[in-house]
Order: C-alpha cells, then structure tokens, then sequence
C-alpha cells in the first residue's frame, strides 16, 4: 500500500516528494477533493512545499457528503496518508508518475463537523479553497443572487446549529475568527467558471448577511475572493484505469489518478493572509484574469464544443478519434485562425497562435479518453457562453459565416439524437424542455434557430447567417456531413 514509509522505496520511475510529507504544516482548507483537485491546485503546491520556507502551507482536505462511498474515500486517504499517484500523459504517449504529498490530512465533514469547525477557525488557516462545481455555489440563475430557499442553507442558518454546507462551515469560521481577533482567511474558488471569485463572494456575502449584516459587513471588508482560471484535463478514473495505472507504475494505489501533461493556473494576486510561493510552481499572477478567461473561452471551450458537434453526427465518441479526422481537424483550426484570432484581444505575453497549437495538441492526447457526448452535452448553456462573442464580431465586421454557420447547423441535427451511421444517443440538454428538442425536428429547418442557444446574437443576426445555416442541414441530411462540411464549412483551399 502507498503511505510515507515506503517513500524511499518507490519503483523506478516514480517520482517522491521533494519534502517529508510528515513535517508541513496546513496553511490550506480545500472543500472538494476531487481529481481535478487533486491534479491541479494540490500538484501547485506539493512543488511549493519542495521549496524553502514553504512547509506551513499544507493542504487539509474536507468532504461535504456523508454515505458508504464518502466514508470509504476518506478511510483511503487516511490509510494512505493522503499521498497518491499523479501519472501525467502526454499526446504522444510520454508518461511521468510523481506522489503528491501536499494533502497531509482529510475530514468527512458530516462524520465530525465540529473538528473542520476548529480547523476553520485556527489561525494558521490562511486559505479555504474549493472545488464544489460550477452549480455548486446556489447562485439564481435568473437574479445573480445567492438563494436561500434550500433546505440545507435554511438549516445552516438556525441558530446554533452545526452546519452541513460549505457556506454554514466558512461563515460560522469567520464569525469565530471575527470574536477571537484572529483575522481572516482568503476564500480561493478553483472550479472552472467564469469570474469564479466573483462567483463565491456573492455566494459567501449572500449566506452571511442572511445570517448576520455585521458580520457581512466585516466579510466584505476583510476577506479576499480572488478569481482564478483553472485549465487541465483529469479524467474519472474507474477500477479498471486504476488497475492499468497501478500496473505502469508499481505501486499499490487506491487514489491513483491521471491527466494531462498541460497545466495552467492564471489567478489575480489578492490573498488577505498571504499565500505560497506559487509564482515559484508554475502559477500564473495576475492583476485582472478576465483577458485570460476571454482567450480559454473563445478558444479552447469554443473550439471544444465545435469539434464535437459533427463528429458526434459523424460516429466518433472521443475527442482524441475526431481530431485525427483530417477534415474535422482543418475544420476546428481554420475556425481558430480565421473567424477568432483575428478578433481577439489577448493580453500581454500571451501568444494566440502558441494557444491555439497547445489546444490542438491537447485535444489530441489519447490518454484523456474525452467523451463527446460530454463535451457536447448542454449545448445550449454553452453555445451562450463559448461562442457568442465571436459570432457577434464576425457579424459585426461583415466576415465569413460559413463556419460558424456550420457548427450551428450540426449543433441542430445533433439534437435529433442519432448519428449518420443509425446509432442513436440522448443528447443531454438539461436546460431544454421537450418542446423546444423537437424544434430540431421541425420541418422547418429555421425553427430552432428560436431556441435560447442563440439569444446572445438574436438582435445582430442576419438574413446571411440564417441562409448559411439553413443550407448547411440541408446539406448534412441530404449528402452527409463530411460532403457538407466540404460544401458548406468554409474549410481553406
């Protein structure tokens, strides 16, 4: 089994910490210990703590969920003293396996809530950190603010009560370090959204001044919600990719897990209790992140969503089997160099063509095993996000439709759940009634063009970019869709 005394003994190959994972200290609360995780935040800081003058900032892990899988998660880590394995692939099969050692405790919230309360409130605490999901954060889509109608929070704001969210754990934290004069902690969102810090101090501010408006008050004052941009790819891993990683590597893992050899982390420099060296391990700071998330936006998640519309209707399944699709991958690059690079405001030192052959060679890595139905699932939330600025300064500028009209198209016949092979799947599409899925059936082929998908772009959009549309399902139903992309996709000569 993996745990600290055989870390001398380690099979060839594999990389030790750089530090005894017995001596650091926890500086660090994450909630959320998850793969991504666990590949991305805690493989930052197991390189700071290899540097000196680092040990105080060690990672204590908390789980919000109680249940069987919950609790054999956390007998695991403590088994293992928190270390597993990290194999990162590379696209062209290149592999390296290191221990993390940065995660050097982990408490199941629900098992004993009191002990995360008392680490909360320790003053060596000076970051609380998450990854809890994009939704995780209970914010109104409709009003932007925190809701309080949920039975968890409306418990977590009795008086007294022990709480069971993330949000009843921090405050009640921050209410005690308020009374005690400890000061305090930065609040530091590591999921993948769009202005995450932004994101949890609505989130926090809105359960605290439900709770107390003094202490709210103090909140606003005092802590920092710094926004971050988090990109690597860290597939589930399941038993049979566990048993495969433990074969590579030689050891006996319970928590093995794999990603990419690509890693990035931009966040804007505002911790209120100091923070590691972690300029030092690859980070990123910056004083406003939004230049970053606009190019990862328009870029990556765009180009992502564009692969997988039409290779899903082609038969592929992932990412990786679409992007050796000679036509499919001049497709995505031309899309990339001609309708979003140009209209691109980068920001300083960041070179779009370098991000744009990181992107291509990211996507196609074998290793990763990314499904396209995920990557396509919820196109219509993702269309919104991912694609709506450029569409709209292509309009604007009077450019070349042709692409983007095609990704729409094969957007809308991919709702008809099946592909030009026969085989059928169920497009996941959680915003989307049953009214508005048959709209893709419509035999009026401009009908779906009412879905919400294309509200970003409704009031500029032009006789032009309906034509191109309408005659780009044309073409995917009556000759298929590599004839249509030919035909239709605005691929370079």
């Amino acid at each position: 089994m993996l745990n600290r005394t055989i870390l001398k003994t380690l099979p060839a190959g594999v990389s030790a910490p750089g530090y005894d994972p017995a001596t650091i200290r926890t500086g660090i609360v994450h909630f959320g210990v998850g793969n991504f995780f666990r590949a991305h935040e805690a493989f930052y800081v197991d390189r700071c703590l290899a540097l000196e003058g680092q040990q105080d900032w060690g990672i204590a892990g908390v789980g919000l969920t109680a249940g069987a899988r919950s609790e054999r998660k956390a007998r695991q880590f403590t088994e293992q003293d928190c270390l597993y394995s990290l194999t990162e692939a590379a696209p062209d099969g290149a592999r390296a396996v290191r221990v993390i050692g940065a995660l050097h405790a982990y408490l199941l919230a629900p098992a004993d809530p009191t002990a995360v309360l008392d680490l909360l409130a320790d003053p060596s605490v000076r970051i609380v950190s998450m990854t809890i999901t994009e939704g995780g954060y209970n914010i109104d889509e409709t009003t932007g603010a925190f809701r309080l109608d949920s039975a968890a929070v409306r418990a977590d704001l009795v008086a007294d009560a022990l709480p069971t969210t993330i949000f009843g754990f921090v405050i009640e934290a921050l209410a005690r370090r308020r009374a005690a004069g400890s000061g305090p902690f930065t609040v530091l969102s590591c999921d993948n959204l769009r202005h995450n810090g932004d994101v949890a101090r609505t989130a926090f501010l809105g359960f605290a001044q439900a709770r107390d408006p003094d202490l709210a008050a103090w909140i606003e004052a005092h802590v920092t919600f710094p926004n971050g941009m988090v990109d690597r790819i860290t597939p589930s891993v399941d038993d049979a990719i566990a048993r495969t990683l433990n074969v590579a590597s030689g050891l006996d893992d319970a928590l093995p897990l794999v990603a990419e050899d690509f890693t990035q982390w931009v966040v804007e420099d505002r911790f209120c209790a100091g923070r590691p060296a972690l300029e030092k391990a690859g980070v990123q700071f910056v004083a406003d992140v939004t230049g970053y998330e606009h190019v990862k936006v328009r870029m990556l998640n765009a180009s992502h969503i564009l692969l997988a519309f039409p290779s899903i209707l082609l038969g592929y399944r992932q990412v990786d089997e679409a992007l050796r699709d000679r036509d499919l991958a001049r497709f995505v690059n031309a899309y990339l160099e001609l309708d979003v690079i140009p209209r691109l405001d980068a920001p300083a030192g960041l070179d779009p063509q370098d991000y744009r052959r990181s992107i291509l060679r990211r996507f196609s890595n074998p290793a990763m095993a990314d499904q396209l139905l995920r990557i396509g699932g919820d196109g219509s939330s993702k269309i919104q996000v991912f694609w709506t600025e450029t569409v709209r300064r292509v309009l604007s500028d009077g450019g070349d439709l042709r692409r983007i009209a095609f990704g729409i198209a094969a957007y809308l016949e991919a709702l008809r759940g099946v592909d030009e092979t026969g085989v059928q799947y169920t497009p996941a599409e959680p915003t989307l009634d049953a009214a508005q899925l048959e709209l893709a059936d419509a035999e009026d082929l401009r009908a779906a063009l009412a879905l919400p998908a294309f509200d970003g772009w409704r009031e500029v959009r032009s006789v032009a970019l309906t034509d191109a549309i309408v005659t780009a399902r044309e073409a995917i139903r009556e000759i298929g869709v590599r004839a249509a992309l030919a035909e239709c996709g605005g691929l370079p000569g």
